[in-house]
């Protein structure tokens, strides 16, 4: 019971965080708005790049990136605090059907990884060459994120014994 309970605790840990950022997001629009925009114009990065026709430069595009971002950190809230819900009220059943109450789990760790692996490292540090930026560079941050994620959901997908 105890590491069920280990188990339900950290996604609650990672839905609060996610919730955190997403609210975040939305009450201070403006600051992380400043660093979608930055890095999406690619406007410091290497001068002279050859890759600089991938910048966007249209400001409704910079918000519909945005929005799309913090839906998916809301939507990453959402998927934890639910497995973390179904895996409450999963946690005296059978192992099988405890298993089963962590697809919830899965599928946020999942929405979290793209947002912040797939959103931050491969598009935004890849595609818009974010690595180039002193002062826009989410990378470190997005790494921890990612990382705290994918340690989570692999610590909660591992079965436990049968319990009485």
């Amino acid at each position: 019971m105890l590491v069920r309970l280990c188990k339900i605790a950290m996604l609650l840990g990672l839905a609060v965080f996610a919730f955190l950022v997403t609210l975040n997001n939305i009450v201070d629009y403006g600051s992380n708005f400043a660093f979608v925009q930055h890095v999406l114009s690619m406007d410091t990065t290497f001068e002279g790049n050859a890759l600089m026709g991938r910048a966007i430069t249209t400001e409704w595009m910079w918000h519909a990136g945005y929005w799309l971002i913090i839906a998916g950190e809301g939507l990453t809230a959402l998927l934890l605090a639910g497995g973390a819900v179904a895996m409450f009220a999963a946690r005296h059943a059978p192992a099988p059907d405890f298993a089963a109450a962590k697809s919830w789990a899965v599928l946020g760790a999942t929405t979290g990884f793209m947002v912040w692996f797939v959103g931050f490292m491969a598009i935004g540090a890849e595609w818009f060459l974010m690595w180039q930026s002193e002062i826009w560079n989410g990378q470190q941050p997005a790494f921890r994120f990612y990382i705290s994620l994918l340690a989570v959901i692999i610590f909660v997908t591992q079965p436990e014994p049968e319990t009485r």
